[in-house]
C-alpha cells in the first residue's frame, strides 16, 4: 500500500490519467497501424502528437502532463542520438578503403555547397540561419538508405556501397558540425569553443583506454556483446557510457546530444560485433522512449503558424531545396562509373530523412537560429521524404537478383 506522502509525491510528478494512457496505447498501436499503411512509424507518431496536442488540447504546453511527457521525450532524444552513433559502420569504412571515402566525402561537400547556395535564395534572416539550414539538410538517414537498398537487392552493388558510405559520412558530419556550430553560436566565438575539442580529446583518451583493455582482456568484454546475459551487462555498459558522455557535455557546456552521439560512435568503434546488443538497445528505445520523443514533437508542432502568410511557403521551399541539393550533386556519381539512373536513385535515397533531423531542428530552435515555422518545415520534410524517397527509389532502381547484386561489386551488407 502506498502511504500518504508517497501518494502526494506521485500526484505531483505523474501526469493525469488520459495523457499517460494515450501515450502508452499510442506507442504500442501506432507501429501496427503504420505497418498496415506501409508508412514509417515516425510519421504516425508525429500526427498522433499533433492530434492530442494542438488539435484536441488533451496535452497543453506548460502543464504537468506536458512536463512529464517532455522528460520522457528528453531521454528518448538521447537514446535516439546514441543509436545514431551506433549506426556508423566502422568496419565498412575500413573495408572500403580510400576510394569510396573520398567519393562520399566529396559528395557531402557538394551537398553543403548546394545547400549554401539554395538557402541563400530562400532569403534567410541571418548568416547563422543559413549555415544551420545548410548543415541540417545535408544530413542523411541510414534508416532509409540501408532498408531500401536491401529491399531492392542493391546493398552489395557499387551503387549501394557508395550510397551507404556517403550516408554514413553525411550523418556523422552534419550532426557533429551542427553541435559544434551550436557551441559557436551560444559562446559567441569565445573560449567556450575549446569545450568541443576538449570533449573529443576526452573521447580519444577513453577510446584508447577501452581499446587497450579490450585487447588484453578480450574474454572479459565478450560478455558485453553476448547473445544471452541475465545481468544485461552490455546494455548497462552502453547506458553507462551514454550518461557519462552526456554528463561530460553538460559539465563542459556542450549540447548533450553531441555527447550521446559520440558515446554511441565510440561503442560502435571499439566493439564491432554489436548487432545483438544494438537490437536489444533498440528494442526498449524504439519500443517506447523514442516514440514518446516524436509524439512530443507533434504535441509542440506550431500548427497555428503554418496558417500565417509566408510561413507555409518557406516550409515548402525548405523541402524543395533539401531534396534538390541531394539529387543534383548525386549525379556526379556518374563520374565514378554509375549510370545516370543509378546516380539519380542514390540521390533520391540520400534525400530521405528520418528521426535525427527532427532532433537537430529542435536544437536549432533552442539556439534561436530557426523559427518555429522552419522547424515545422523540417518536420514536414521528414514526413514527405520518409514516405516518397523509398517508393521513388524502388521505381528508379528495380530489384536485382542475388547474382546481379554480387556481380555489381562490393562486399555483402552486414548491417
Amino acid at each position: 500500500m502506498i502511504d500518504g506522502a508517497a501518494a502526494v509525491l506521485a500526484s505531483e510528478v505523474l501526469p493525469s490519467a488520459a495523457p499517460i494512457v494515450l501515450i502508452g496505447l499510442g506507442a504500442f498501436t501506432l507501429p501496427l497501424i503504420a505497418g498496415r499503411l506501409r508508412l514509417p512509424a515516425v510519421v504516425l507518431e508525429l500526427v498522433f502528437g499533433l492530434i492530442i496536442g494542438p488539435m484536441l488540447l488533451i496535452v497543453e504546453p506548460g502543464t504537468r502532463d506536458a512536463e512529464f511527457i517532455g522528460l520522457l521525450a528528453e531521454l528518448g532524444l538521447l537514446l535516439l542520438m546514441f543509436l545514431a552513433g551506433f549506426e556508423i559502420d566502422f568496419e565498412r569504412l575500413e573495408r572500403q578503403g580510400a576510394g569510396p571515402l573520398v567519393t562520399g566525402g566529396g559528395l557531402f561537400v557538394a551537398f553543403l555547397a548546394a545547400g549554401w547556395f539554395g538557402f541563400g535564395l530562400l532569403g534567410p534572416e541571418s548568416t547563422n540561419q543559413r549555415v544551420f539550414l545548410t548543415l541540417l539538410t545535408s544530413a542523411a538517414s541510414l534508416g532509409i538508405v540501408i532498408p531500401a537498398l536491401r529491399a531492392t537487392g542493391r546493398s552489395g552493388t557499387r551503387q549501394g556501397q557508395l550510397t551507404i558510405v556517403t550516408a554514413i559520412i553525411a550523418e556523422f558530419g552534419s550532426a557533429t558540425a551542427i553541435v559544434f556550430f551550436g557551441v559557436f553560436v551560444a559562446s559567441g566565438g569565445g573560449w567556450r569553443l575549446l569545450a568541443v575539442p576538449l570533449l573529443f580529446g576526452i573521447m580519444a583518451t577513453v577510446l584508447a583506454i577501452i581499446y587497450r583493455i579490450a585487447w588484453w582482456y578480450p574474454e572479459r568484454f565478450e560478455r558485453l556483446t553476448a547473445r544471452s546475459d541475465p545481468d544485461e551487462m552490455g546494455i548497462r555498459a552502453s547506458l553507462a557510457l551514454l550518461f557519462v558522455f552526456v554528463g561530460l557535455s553538460l559539465a563542459l557546456g556542450v549540447e548533450p546530444i553531441l555527447g550521446a552521439f559520440l558515446a554511441g560512435a565510440l561503442f560502435a568503434f571499439v566493439f564491432r560485433n554489436i548487432e545483438v546488443l544494438e537490437a536489444r538497445l533498440a528494442g526498449f528505445s524504439y519500443g517506447f522512449f523514442i516514440p514518446v520523443f516524436f509524439i512530443n514533437v507533434g504535441i509542440g508542432f506550431p500548427l497555428d503558424q503554418l496558417g500565417e502568410p509566408g510561413v507555409l511557403g518557406r516550409a515548402l521551399a525548405l523541402i524543395g531545396i533539401a531534396i534538390v541539393i541531394k539529387v543534383g550533386p548525386a549525379l556526379l556519381l556518374a563520374l565514378r562509373g554509375l549510370s545516370i539512373r543509378e546516380s539519380l536513385g542514390a540521390g533520391v535515397l540520400l534525400a530521405g530523412q528520418l528521426s535525427v533531423i527532427i532532433a537537430l531542428a529542435e536544437f536549432g530552435v533552442e539556439l534561436g537560429v530557426l523559427d518555429e515555422g522552419l522547424e515545422a518545415g523540417a518536420i514536414l520534410l521528414v514526413g514527405v521524404t520518409a514516405i516518397l524517397s523509398p517508393i521513388t527509389f524502388r521505381w528508379i532502381s528495380p530489384r536485382l537478383e542475388a547474382s546481379d547484386a554480387r556481380a555489381g561489386g562490393g562486399g555483402a551488407d552486414k548491417r
